[in-house]
């Protein structure tokens, strides 16, 4: 039997909205960076992850991202998906 596919949304603390699918795929939990550049630019990076585990592992990558690309500053966020069917 064929897996029903569903739609995932994230609704960020700052009110952004992200919707992901129709999608079979496993994901529980969404991730943002909003990091600040050296000359005050905003740059967003963002995925989704199968567990709040997985998600939260990318913290150390964003802390690494930070020291390399030379960020005044960055946020990271995770929030979990919502799930709805289509149709």
């Amino acid at each position: 039997m064929a897996k029903k596919k569903r739609y995932l949304t994230a609704t960020m603390p700052d009110g952004y909205v992200k919707t992901i699918g129709p999608t079979t795929a496993p994901f529980t939990h969404f991730w943002r960076i909003v990091a600040i550049t050296a000359n005050g630019k905003t740059e967003v990076f963002w995925g989704h992850a199968p567990s709040l585990r997985d998600a939260a592992g990318k913290r150390t990558a964003a802390a690494e991202a930070a020291r390399q690309r030379g960020w005044t500053s960055y946020e990271f966020e995770i929030v979990e998906l919502v799930e709805s069917h289509d149709g």
